[in-house]
């Protein structure tokens, strides 16, 4: 059944992920011909440009819609840009559907590319000691892996996970992203060979993280009624969620140092990250049990497993049988991650959602 808030996606498109080592706009150019293409428009009929910014790549990084409007094409367009880390495919998707949902336009295109450093991200240039991202780097030493890997260790002492677990979850989107043309990495694994790759932040092995990639992705949206005239069948955004914690917030996120005190105040009923899908839910009219797939934010193996129990899929402690079982895998109960996830992808951060 149609919501009212619901918008049609016409069409989508990407540049293969990997590292090119060229300018970001191309990736995003070519994203968002295919996206074009595959909606059977005409860049001349798009009536917004939401661009989801990278930080990494100057100025024309900063203003990611007009960047890409003037690579398409100056046309007038209304246009907009946007960035909250990785979150900012999202929030890009949002403006957009916003504006659909307003009135303001029937038609919107929605683009993200990045070029990546080798390694880890860091922080920009700069001296900024009031920034808690540049402190966490500078005073603690703490990168983003040495994050992933106090959730991972939070893992094995709260529910009994293993590093085999967490390998199992590489295993599987390897196996996934071997039939993405997309995908950077299409080759399978073994259980063995992520747990005997280097240690990056114990217990996180080489290949329990993601790598970081060069990339774009694009997406054209409409309202329902534009979207009736040109197919006959859309598929439909039925919510989009992007909240804050609730105080206190009683786990550690990048990029704080500690938690909120919760000496006086009881703990939220609802945790920051189970917040966020009960808020797409609840817009949507839909549970956990209404889907047929995830997509998932695997930036670690291990964070995989906690985003199972975020969105619903089992109970709190239950996900790793859930990728003992098989659950997870194309072919179970809820495949996971079937495009093969930052596993198979790496990050080029604006062009994920």
């Amino acid at each position: 059944m149609m919501g009212a808030h619901d918008v049609a996606v016409l069409g989508v498109g990407m540049h293969p992920w990997g590292k090119w080592g060229r300018n970001f706009v191309e990736y995003g150019v070519a994203a968002a011909n295919d996206a074009l293409a595959d909606a059977g428009l005409a860049w001349s009929d798009i009536e917004y440009v939401a661009g989801a910014d990278t930080i990494r790549n100057g100025y024309p990084g900063f203003i990611a819609g007009a960047t890409f409007s003037q690579a398409l094409g100056w046309q007038g367009n209304r246009v907009a840009s946007c960035y909250a880390a990785c979150a900012s495919g999202a929030q890009a998707l949002n403006i957009a559907r916003a504006q659909i949902l307003a009135g303001f336009c029937d038609v919107a295109l929605v683009v993200g590319a990045d070029t990546t450093p080798k390694g880890f991200f860091a922080p920009v240039g700069g001296d900024r000691p009031d920034d808690p991202d540049w402190l966490r780097f500078r005073l603690l030493g703490a990168t983003n892996p040495t994050y992933f890997a106090l959730y991972a260790r939070r893992r094995m002492e709260l529910y009994g996970a293993t590093r085999q677990d967490f390998a199992q979850v590489k295993v599987k989107n390897a196996r996934h992203g071997l039939a993405n043309p997309n995908a950077r990495y299409r080759k399978e694994v073994t259980v063995e060979e992520v747990m005997s790759s280097p240690t990056v932040a114990d217990p996180l092995r080489l290949l329990d993280i993601c790598a970081t990639s060069d990339g774009g992705a694009a997406i054209v949206l409409s309202s329902m009624e534009y979207a009736k005239r040109h197919t006959t069948n859309p598929v439909r955004i039925a919510a989009i969620s992007t909240v804050t914690p609730t105080f206190p917030q009683t786990v550690i996120e990048m990029p704080n140092f500690s938690t909120d005190s919760s000496a006086t105040v009881a703990p939220p009923e609802i945790g920051f990250k189970d917040a966020i899908a009960h808020a797409a839910y609840e817009e949507a009219g839909l549970g956990p049990e209404d889907l047929d797939l995830a997509e998932v934010y695997d930036l670690s193996t291990a964070l995989e497993l906690d985003w199972y129990e975020n969105i619903g899929l089992c109970k709190q402690g239950e996900a790793e049988r859930l990728i003992r079982d098989g659950d997870t895998t194309v072919g179970g109960r809820i495949p996971v991650n079937p495009s093969g996830g930052l596993a198979s992808f790496g990050e080029a951060i604006p062009a994920q959602a």
